[in-house]
Formats: C-alpha cells, sequence, structure tokens
C-alpha cells in the first residue's frame, strides 16, 4: 500500500521542525536590574556649639582615626574643670571622716596626762597605804586616811580619763555610714568627670572607617545645633548593590551565594555577595526599567561589593546568578 505524498510531506515537516528546535539557541536568561547603594554614617556633636574647624572636605578620602570636626571646647573645658574640681572637694570630705579625729600632738598630750596621773596615782597609792598603818596603829585620824583614799581615786580616774581621749582621739571622724555616703559622693563625682570627658572628645570625632565623606553640613563659624550631622561618610567596606529578583526565581538564591553584575563603565564583570534578601514582596519599582517586569511582584536582594572595588552610588547595573 503506498503512503500517500501528504503524509510524508508532513513527515518531513515534523522532523525538520524537531531539528531545527534542538539546535535553536536557548533565550538568555533576563539579567536582574538594580543599582549601587551605600549605608552613610552621620557624625555629629551631642552639644551645641560654635564650629572652630572642619578637617574633611566633600568628596575626600578618610582613614581611621582621622580627625572630622572639632566644635569650640572652651564651655566643654570649663564643666571638665568643674567635674574635677567636685571629685577633688568629694575626696578632701571623704578622706576627713576617715583620718583619726585628733591630730599626733594632741594625742601625745594625752599620753603625757596619762603617765603623769599614773605618777599621782602611784603616790596616792604609797600615801594611802602609810596613812591605813597609822589608822591601824591609832596614830592617823579618819579624815586624814579618807583623804588619800579620794586622792588614790582621783589619780586612778585621771588614767582612764587620759586612756579615752588616746582611744578617742584614734577613733576617725565620721561614722561607717557618713563615710559611705562620702565615698558614694567620691564615685558619682568621678561618673560625672568621666561623661564630660566622654563629651569633650565626642565634640572632635573622628572617622572609625576607612571611606569617603559623602557631605559636609557647616562651615568653620557657623553655630551647631546639638545632634545636628556635620560631616557623612559613606564606609568603603558598605557599598553594595540593591537588585530585585522575580517571585519565580528568588527562591534559588541565599544569603552566601556569589553574583555577578555589570556596569556602564566596567571593563569586566564583576562580582559580589548576597547579604540580604527581603522577606516580603513588593512590585517592580519605577526606578528599575524593564517591559518584561513592570508588573511583576519582585523582592529586593542586597550583595555586598568588595572594600577595595567602590563604585558611585546610583550607578544602575546587571546581575546574574553566578
Amino acid at each position: 500500500m503506498a503512503i500517500p505524498r501528504r503524509l510524508i510531506a508532513l513527515a518531513g515537516l515534523v522532523v525538520i521542525g524537531a531539528g531545527a528546535w534542538a539546535l535553536w539557541p536557548a533565550p538568555a536568561t533576563e539579567p536582574w536590574l538594580g543599582y549601587v547603594e551605600g549605608e552613610t554614617l552621620y557624625f555629629a556633636a551631642p552639644v551645641a556649639g560654635t564650629l572652630a574647624r572642619r578637617d574633611v572636605e566633600r568628596g575626600a578620602e578618610v582613614h581611621p582615626g582621622q580627625s572630622l570636626f572639632a566644635l569650640d571646647p572652651r564651655s566643654v573645658d570649663a564643666a571638665v574643670a568643674a567635674s574635677a574640681a567636685q571629685v577633688a572637694n568629694a575626696s578632701a570630705q571623704a578622706a576627713d571622716l576617715t583620718d583619726p579625729r585628733q591630730r599626733a600632738p594632741e594625742i601625745d598630750q594625752a599620753r603625757a596626762a596619762e603617765a603623769s596621773a599614773r605618777a599621782q596615782l602611784a603616790r596616792a597609792e604609797a600615801d594611802f597605804e602609810r596613812f591605813s598603818a597609822l589608822a591601824a596603829k591609832g596614830f592617823a585620824s579618819r579624815t586624814q586616811l579618807d583623804a588619800a583614799r579620794e586622792a588614790r581615786d582621783v589619780a586612778a580616774a585621771a588614767i582612764r580619763q587620759a586612756q579615752a581621749q588616746q582611744s578617742a582621739g584614734r577613733m576617725t571622724a565620721g561614722r561607717i555610714e557618713q563615710q559611705r555616703a562620702a565615698q558614694a559622693g567620691v564615685a558619682g563625682a568621678q561618673a560625672s568627670l568621666r561623661a564630660q570627658q566622654r563629651q569633650r572628645q565626642e565634640i572632635a570625632p573622628v572617622s572609625p572607617v576607612a571611606g569617603q565623606v559623602e557631605q559636609v553640613y557647616y562651615n568653620p563659624g557657623e553655630w551647631v545645633a546639638a545632634n545636628q550631622p556635620v560631616v557623612s561618610v559613606i564606609p568603603a567596606d558598605r557599598r553594595k548593590i540593591r537588585f530585585f529578583v522575580g517571585q519565580d526565581r528568588v527562591a534559588a538564591l541565599h544569603p552566601g551565594n556569589p553574583v555577578t553584575f555589570t556596569c556602564d563603565g566596567c571593563s569586566q564583570p564583576r562580582t559580589a555577595t548576597i547579604r540580604y534578601i527581603a522577606p516580603r514582596a513588593e512590585f517592580t519599582p519605577p526606578v528599575i526599567y524593564s517591559e518584561h517586569a513592570r508588573a511583576k511582584l519582585v523582592f529586593m536582594v542586597e550583595a555586598a561589593l568588595p572594600a577595595d572595588q567602590p563604585l558611585p552610588l546610583g550607578l544602575p547595573v546587571a546581575v546574574q546568578p553566578r
């Protein structure tokens, strides 16, 4: 039975179509579009004052420990001096409460009084024994014996009084509770001094990182309000690319994954490392121009740039998974 020519032609077309489909190049994956972003550090002083100097200009490179600016320090220096005086005053009061009530010469005087009283006691005891023996034989009156006994008792009391004066003189001027309160006052004054010294450092900050000065907001001689930024710096290690991935491809990405990207002016593709994937979807932002993704739900992804490969903020990039 002869095969119809139409079936033969149809089979040929199927074979040709299958071969063309197999040999046809796969469409390129559409890149994710984004831009370069940075995390800015803002440097301000905690108190208001006149800007005495500004050590950096906009666009300048800074390194860790480099001075950025300084306010007029006179008012803060006065506060530091006042706090130091308070520490000295509180320390003197605490030392006074812990010192003996009497000074060394006064204690020596009480010791001399005790020695004199002991000598008087020895003489009074000798007189009392002599009058006791005479009274027993009838040669001394009762009045003489009582006078000798009283002299002996007075001398013994004088010894006890001198000893008590010495003990009282060695005691501290303040009670334990007063001494603790004085020590607490010293600690409070020292804490206030440390706070003032810290504030003295904060009115003349230094850069903690290497980076680039993004903006300066005041010039020397201008009045700066408290907590108002004077200088902003973009750290070299906090530049990143922010791009947007469709909901159909975001599940394959994870923090730590590398990506490659291209940009205008980049001589060759560069590499970045994913650090953050947004947990919530959003519509394609208007800054991302794409006919295919303009109405898609996308997830924002951030990838850190190498610190030694800075790029201008806002530069558009096209990202591909590596």
